[in-house]
C-alpha cells in the first residue's frame, strides 16, 4: 500500500502551497508562531508535513503538543523537534509566541553529511521536547546559544542581504546542532561513517516502502544484497537496535497511530497491517507495548482530552 493511500485519513500540509505560496518549492520556511495560528487556528488537528522536518519554539503561553502517541503540556520557553510524515497536533494560548521553522528533509541530509553532522543526523529521528526549565543546570547556556540562533533566522529570513541563501542554510545547521546537544544522550565520542549511514537510510527507506507486507528480515537483506550480520552492525551502530526490531518498531508506530487518529478497528488494522490474524496481531502488540490494543486506544483518548 502506498504513502498516500495509508496516511489518507491524515491531511498533508504542504506551507508553500497552503500558506506562503511564494516559498512553494523553498528548502526552508519561517514565520512567526502568531501568523500561523492567525492561518491555521490555535487549536491545530492532527496532520504531518510529508518531506517537511518542522521545529517549533514557544517564547512564552502554553501548548499542549501531541506527535504520534507522545502527549506534552508544557508552556513556553519550549522547543519541539518534529521528524518528516509524523502525524502531530497542537493547541497553543492564544497569548502564545514564537517562532515556526519548516525545513525540506533532503537539506537536513545534505546539511549534515560531514562526520559530526552524521551523528547529529541519526540523533534526530523522533520527536524531541525541550523545556529551558526542566534542563539540568549545565545545559541552560546552550539554550542561551539556541535562542540566539533562532533569533538570527528570525533577522536573516527578513533580511534582503548577500548570500541570505547560505547564511539560512548555516543557522539551520547550526540550531539542529543546538537542539540535538541538549536532547543527546549517546557518548561524545560514537562516530557515524557515511556508508553506514547510507545503508541505514536504505534500510529505513525499504521499512517505510514494505513494512505493511509483513516481509521478513531474510527478504530485506536478499533485496538489498546485504548479509544479516552486516545490516545488524549498522542498525546497532546508527539506531542502537536490531533490524527486526527496527521493523517491529515501525509496525507498531503505525498500529499506535491508527488507534489514535483513525476510527477503524482492531481487526481492520490487523488487516491494514498485513497480519492475517487478529489474534497474533493482538499478542503482538501487548508484547511490544505492554497493553492490548484496545486499552492503549482508551488510555490515549482519555489523555487527549485532558
Amino acid at each position: 500500500m502506498s504513502e498516500e493511500n495509508h496516511t489518507e485519513w491524515i491531511p498533508n500540509i504542504i506551507l508553500g502551497q497552503d500558506y506562503d505560496r511564494r516559498y512553494l518549492d523553498a528548502p526552508i520556511h519561517y514565520d512567526v508562531l502568531e501568523n500561523l495560528a492567525a492561518f491555521y487556528g490555535r487549536d491545530m488537528p492532527v496532520h504531518r508535513h510529508a518531506q517537511y522536518v518542522q521545529i517549533h519554539y514557544i517564547d512564552h503561553g502554553a501548548i499542549d503538543f501531541h506527535i504520534d502517541d507522545k502527549v506534552y503540556e508544557v508552556t513556553g520557553p519550549s522547543c519541539f523537534f518534529t521528524p518528516a510524515s509524523i502525524p502531530h497536533s497542537f493547541r497553543t494560548d492564544p497569548s502564545a509566541r514564537g517562532h515556526v521553522l519548516t525545513i525540506h528533509q533532503s537539506l537536513v541530509w545534505q546539511l549534515m553529511q560531514d562526520n559530526v553532522g552524521r551523528e547529529i543526523d541519526a540523533s534526530l529521528t523522533e520527536g524531541i521536547c525541550l523545556e529551558r526549565d526542566r534542563l539540568p543546570r549545565g545545559q541552560k547556556a546552550q539554550w542561551t546559544l539556541l535562542v540566539r540562533v533562532l533569533q538570527d533566522i528570525q533577522m536573516e529570513w527578513s533580511s534582503d542581504q548577500v548570500a541570505k541563501e547560505l547564511a539560512m542554510k548555516s543557522l539551520v545547521r547550526l540550531l539542529l546542532i543546538r537542539m540535538a546537544r541538549l536532547s543527546f544522550k549517546r557518548s561524545a565520542s560514537r562516530t557515524v561513517n557515511s556508508e553506514d549511514l547510507r545503508l541505514f537510510r536504505y534500510f529505513a527507506n525499504m521499512i517505510e516502502e514494505h513494512y505493511q507486507e509483513q516481509w521478513h528480515l531474510p527478504r530485506y537483506t536478499t533485496e538489498m544484497a546485504i548479509s544479516e550480520s552486516r545490516l545488524n552492525q549498522t542498525c546497532q551502530r546508527i539506531a542502537n537496535r536490531s533490524p527486526k526490531r527496527l521493523i517491529h518498531d515501525r509496525v507498531i508506530q503505525e498500529s499506535k497511530r491508527l488507534l489514535i487518529f483513525s476510527n477503524l478497528s482492531s481487526n481492520e488494522i490487523c488487516y491494514q497491517l498485513g497480519f492475517s490474524d487478529p489474534a497474533y496481531f493482538s499478542r503482538f502488540f501487548k508484547k511490544h507495548t505492554g497493553m492490548t490494543a484496545q486499552q492503549f486506544r482508551k488510555d490515549m483518548a482519555v489523555h487527549r482530552t485532558h
